[in-house]
């Protein structure tokens, strides 16, 4: 495969009609072909690709490239992420020791033992919706109704942001994760979040409770640890990923085994919480939803698969292709809901591997064990082939989910 750049692809890549669930083709053929490749970028830049599994976890674990989005060199998604990143650092452009040290201030709020003290309460907000829409229209958009709802609640109960303020941070995080063409209006979104959320803190300082926002108040904002501007970026990041990406994988999964019924029936009928926790893993692996993919910076050269990346050249890790790849899960392009997945890198890997992913599996089992066994006769409202896809946001998702029964 030649770096000519004339014969350099544009990346993010189209996916092939019909195949709503699948990685692009080129993605695939560049996997076999030539694994470590350039791409070009919005801005013109040519980083390279990492598409092999082994390869991704490679480059997630090396200490000789960098998520500072600063960096010259730096693969930006589009201008609005640049701009974005320009102005607000969260722990995901964060290097060690700053990346280390921030993330540990959050390590005990998003432990398992935690989030599994939470599956009861999670349980009851998706009984509750589950019934509020049996109870309400048929058919229904299962986005609106359920998917976003359900995550929304938690996160909200788990930093103590306002659940009445949802339709408030609902639109303004919707800017923020969508490929929004006007970096202006992307930016006014984050800093009206991060004026609500600074407000928040001061609420929090005065009368703390048990969640999230209280304890950095009083554990750092009053300590001088942190300012309420440092507190709210973290919260923005928190809120913002903490319900999207988890509200994605509801109704983008439940459209998966809706085209894959035999895995819907494995998944409804069998009363095994194994068995459903093991399906949350097969479909994060096969939907592998942030296709805006791993982005990194080379610090120094380093060799990835057998390509010399000299210092300051741009990376990308197509998270959603190395989970693909037959080295690592044969047979990758069938679902399969008894495969053991849990060594994908749908979360990422390392030390930015995502914080919130034991909330997410708790979250998804609850909500997967759940809906198809209350209600059984499930079905889409709308045939597959009309449904129309996110191929532009950072999180892969379906934009509307009418359902029926």
């Amino acid at each position: 495969m030649t770096d000519d750049l004339s014969e350099t692809p544009m990346f993010p890549m189209a996916r092939a009609t019909g195949c709503p669930f699948d990685p692009p083709p080129e993605l695939s053929r560049r996997m076999e072909e030539a694994p470590v490749s350039r791409v070009r970028l919005w801005d013109g830049s040519t980083p390279w690709m990492v598409t092999r599994y082994a390869d991704v976890r490679a480059l997630l674990t090396d200490p000789r490239v960098s998520v500072d989005v600063a960096q010259p060199g730096f693969p930006h998604t589009n201008a609005v992420s640049k701009a974005r990143d320009a102005h607000m650092k969260t722990l995901m452009q964060m290097d060690a020791p700053e990346h280390t040290a921030q993330r540990r201030l959050l390590t005990s709020d998003f432990m398992i033992k935690r989030m599994e003290a939470l599956r009861p309460r999670i349980q009851q907000i998706v009984d509750d919706l589950v019934d509020e829409m049996l109870a309400g229209p048929n058919p229904v958009d299962l986005v609106e109704a359920f998917a976003l709802p359900v995550p929304s609640l938690v996160i909200c109960e788990l930093l103590g942001v306002p659940y009445a303020d949802q339709a408030f941070f609902h639109r303004v995080a919707s800017a923020l994760v969508m490929d929004e063409p006007d970096p202006a209006r992307a930016m006014a979104a984050s800093e009206e979040l991060n004026a609500y959320l600074e407000e928040l803190v001061d609420r929090k300082n005065a009368e703390p409770g048990d969640d999230v926002f209280s304890r950095l108040a009083v554990e750092q904002y009053r300590t001088g640890g942190m300012t309420r501007r440092e507190i709210a970026t973290m919260g923005q990041l928190l809120l913002v990923a903490g319900h999207d990406t988890t509200a994605v994988m509801i109704a983008l999964g439940t459209a998966a085994l809706l085209a894959h019924p035999d895995q819907l029936s494995e998944v409804r009928d069998s009363g095994d919480p194994a068995l459903v926790a093991n399906a949350v893993e097969e479909l994060l692996r096969y939907l592998s939803i942030t296709h805006t993919e791993a982005r990194r910076v080379a610090r120094e050269d380093l060799e990835i698969g057998g390509r010399l990346i000299r210092e300051g050249e741009g990376i990308i890790g197509v998270k959603s292709v190395a989970n693909r790849d037959p080295s690592a899960f044969p047979d990758p392009d069938v679902l399969d809901v008894h495969r053991k997945a849990r060594h994908h890198v749908a979360f990422g890997y390392g030390a930015h591997v995502c914080l919130g992913q034991p909330l997410a599996r708790v979250e998804l089992q609850v909500v997967y064990g759940t809906l198809y066994r209350r209600i059984p006769t499930l079905a889409l409202a709308t045939p597959l082939e009309q449904l129309t896809f996110k191929h532009n946001a950072i999180f892969y998702g379906v934009r509307e989910l009418p359902v029926t029964w």
